[in-house]
Order: structure tokens, then sequence, then C-alpha cells
């Protein structure tokens, strides 16, 4: 890791040089000063916080004015990565204008070096306006997670040819439209490998992602352990931040409630 400011071009050179990028999803400013001095290339602010933060049942209930807020936090904490910020559902759906107004927002305000859209390959034009504004795209794209009736949709990954040929289409599109780079999302060791060799930006992966990409990208929250859910899960974590802080806590009440000095906090005062 160095500490030069991370680019596009950089990202663009370590695609070339088979060197993999690392990225993360992010929400406030306490984790992006430490995502940032751990070095990741890319921090990324994600339409997410209302599922993972916020107890919202859905991302789409997330707003541009949230949004903007979450990103400017994010954006205080990191020094060397480049910010990316997810643009909410509702501007990329209404139009070019409505897309071009709200990404323009994010970069002005929020501080994000480039926005990230979801669903982006059914909005081409969309993704063209905001380059041709001058804004830098990260583009999504891929195989959704799950079918309407719940059936786990794997057709890139089970090597379809023809979901392979339409894949790396979409891949194709978004780069004429001017993406900078990708982020193809159950993307399948044989579909992933296909797109990378296809398309001169990177693409990165998180959802069904894997080492055939040119680099992956992990919400803070699951690599962490930080939902509350982690406690009572064996899901494989680099941490597990959420039963830490559970036994924290109890100590603090055990603390309290036997009349202890407690930690963290301002010396007690003497008594006279």
């Amino acid at each position: 890791m160095t500490n030069h400011k991370v680019t596009l071009a950089a990202l663009q050179q370590m695609k070339g040089d088979g060197r993999k990028i690392a990225a993360v999803v992010a929400y406030d400013f306490q984790i992006a000063q430490i995502v940032d001095r751990a070095g990741v290339d890319v921090v990324s602010v994600g339409d997410s916080v209302g599922v993972n933060l916020w107890g919202h049942a859905s991302q789409r209930e997330v707003t541009l004015d949230q949004m903007t807020l979450v990103c400017q936090a994010v954006r205080r904490g990191v020094a060397r990565a480049l910010v990316s910020c997810d643009l909410p559902f509702g501007p990329l759906e209404q139009g070019p204008d409505a897309a071009v107004s709200a990404a323009g927002r994010m970069i002005a305000e929020g501080g994000a070096d480039l926005i990230k859209l979801d669903g982006a390959s059914s909005y081409p034009d969309a993704v063209r306006a905001i380059v041709l504004a001058g804004i830098p795209v990260w583009a999504q794209f891929g195989i959704a997670p799950h079918t309407a009736d719940g059936r786990s949709n794997s057709v890139a990954s089970a090597a379809d040819a023809g979901a392979i040929e339409s894949l790396v289409r979409e891949a194709k599109l978004l780069e004429d439209a001017g993406a900078a780079m990708l982020d193809f999302t159950n993307s399948g060791p044989m579909a992933g490998a296909a797109v990378v060799q296809a398309v001169a930006i990177p693409v990165l992966g998180g959802l069904g992602g894997g080492p055939w990409l040119d680099g992956r990208i992990r919400s803070v929250v699951a690599a962490i352990g930080y939902s509350a859910s982690a406690i009572d899960d064996a899901t494989p974590r680099y941490a597990n931040v959420a039963e830490t802080t559970l036994h924290a806590i109890q100590a603090f009440c055990d603390d309290v409630r036997a009349a202890r000095p407690i930690r963290g906090g301002a010396p007690a005062p003497r008594a006279r």
C-alpha cells in the first residue's frame, strides 16, 4: 500500500498489470477512516445503508437527501481511496436529465469521486448523459440474486452460452456508454472471465463474484459481523464485532450494577 491518492487511471493500470482491486461498502465517518487506513482502493457508499443500518425493508426507501448526507460522512473519513456513491432509486428511472442532476449533486454536495448506478444496462442513455456531464460512472449489471419465484438464478454461473453472450453485450454497452468501471453481480467464473476479457475497463464484483474478476467488493457490515444477526449465526467473517459488542455492553452493565468504575469514560471523582 502507498499513500498516493487512488485514481481511475491507477485502477485501469491495476487491471492491465493483473493486480486485484479491493473495494468495500461503508456508511460512516469512523469506518471510512479505518478502511482507508487499511489500504482499500475504493470505498463505495451504498444505498444498502437503509437496510443494513436504518432498518428499512428495502433500499428503495433511501432518498437522495439521505444518500448525500451519508456520502458526506464517508468523504470526510477518506483521504486516499476513491469514494463512489450510489444514486438511489428514482433519478435514474426518471430519465437522463434527472439522473444527471442527481449525480451532479452527489459530486458537488456529497463529495463523491464517481457515481454508482444499479441496473445501469437498462439505462445506457442516462449513463452516457452523466459521463458527458463530466461525471465518472461505476455501472452495475448482472444476474439478479433470485428469480421472482424465489428460486436461485445462476444462469451465468452455469456457463449457459446464451446468457454469457448476453452479459458480455451488456458489459460492452456500458463501456461504450462511457462507464469507467463495472460492478458485475453474480458473475460466476465463466461469464465473469468472459466479461473481464471483453472490456478494457476494470470489472469488480461482490455477490457471486470471485478471483476471475479484476477485483472484489465487500460490505464492511458483512465482513466484520457488524449486524446484530451476526451474534447468532456461523457465517465465516473477518471479525464478529456484534458479538464483541454484546459482551462489552454486558460487562458495562455488570460494572454499573456492581458500583465499579466504568471503562472508556472520564475518571470518577475521588470521595472527600
